[in-house]
């Protein structure tokens, strides 16, 4: 009787141990959810050089921004930080009525909406020669977008045509080119839509600076005077399971390094900017937007 007794205590403190063990090696863990147009940005470039900086491991999960926000806040989903392509799916997160997932966010890059094409289809020299809006009337042509419930991409898409329609005097041009708000043959989750276009699935589609730029997408600005464009938003979900791996991340993208990285990714690096209570802010994390707001007030030095 006492050998099974004691046997099992050593059985216990070995199960024990391997809890504990185990979480420990979770705090090393940083989830990062972030907006599906973002996918190679994080997953080839700023994932591995944060893990080669800090030692800690990133883990992605990439969505349309609205669908991450429905998940949070149906409790479907646990993240370290989140970053949004729309400061309004923040604010859906903050306030006790929103469940307070949020109390600060950090505007920090831009990114216009673009047409890529595909430059195998049929239709990519017309989007060369052609007006763009006159292309995709084009019968045949097979474009993409994404959900505008799910995504801001897809309501983006819906404002940028709207206002083309009205600025171009084309009030039929929604119709024409997009169908029905949610039109199943062209909706497709964010995190495919690039894939499908590589492949041939797609003619075209609506995407940002960011995803043409990385996968060497061939593009064009429809309407540079409506002036469309992504507004990605950093911070720290109030829950965060690894808080203080979350503001090392955050330190790391918004350091001198981490919007190198942007940069060379095709974003537009933006002076960042606090929306929220700035008292919720970690400190080391203030004074990384410090220093990166007097840096991105400096005049750029000419090279001789």
């Amino acid at each position: 009787m006492i050998r099974k007794l004691i046997a099992s205590v050593v059985v216990l403190s070995g199960v024990l141990g391997a809890g504990v063990n185990a979480f420990a090696a979770d705090t090393t863990d940083v989830n990062v959810l972030y907006a599906g147009s973002l996918v190679n940005l994080m997953e080839k470039s700023v994932g591995p050089a944060f893990e080669k900086e800090t030692g800690l491991h990133f883990k992605g999960y990439a969505a349309g921004s609205n669908k991450i926000a429905n998940e949070i806040k149906g409790k479907l989903r646990r993240g370290d930080v989140f970053i949004s392509a729309s400061p309004k799916v923040n604010t859906s997160l903050m306030g006790d009525a929103n469940g307070n997932h949020v109390s600060w966010y950090v505007n920090f890059a831009q990114s216009p909406l673009l047409i890529g094409y595909n430059p195998k289809s049929r239709f990519a020299a017309d989007f060369k020669t052609k007006k763009w809006d006159a292309v995709l009337r084009e019968p045949g042509l097979r474009l993409g977008r994404t959900d505008p419930k799910l995504d801001p991409k897809g309501a983006f898409t819906i404002e940028l045509m709207t206002k083309a329609a009205q600025a171009y005097n084309q009030p039929d041009l929604i119709e024409k080119t997009l169908g029905a708000a949610e039109n199943p043959e062209q909706v497709l989750p964010e995190e495919t839509l690039v894939g499908r276009l590589q492949s041939g699935q797609l003619d075209a589609g609506f995407f940002y600076s960011t995803e043409t730029s990385d996968l060497k997408i061939p593009s064009i600005h429809p309407a540079p005077e409506l002036n469309i464009k992504a507004n990605y938003t950093l911070t720290i979900l109030n829950d965060a399971p690894n808080d203080a791996g979350a503001a090392r991340f955050v330190n790391f993208l918004l350091s001198a390094e981490g919007r190198k990285l942007l940069a060379e990714h095709g974003v537009d690096v933006t002076k960042p900017t606090v929306q929220g209570r700035a008292d919720a802010i970690p400190s080391s994390v203030q004074a990384v937007i410090d220093a990166a707001q007097e840096q991105a007030q400096q005049p750029t030095q000419k090279q001789p």
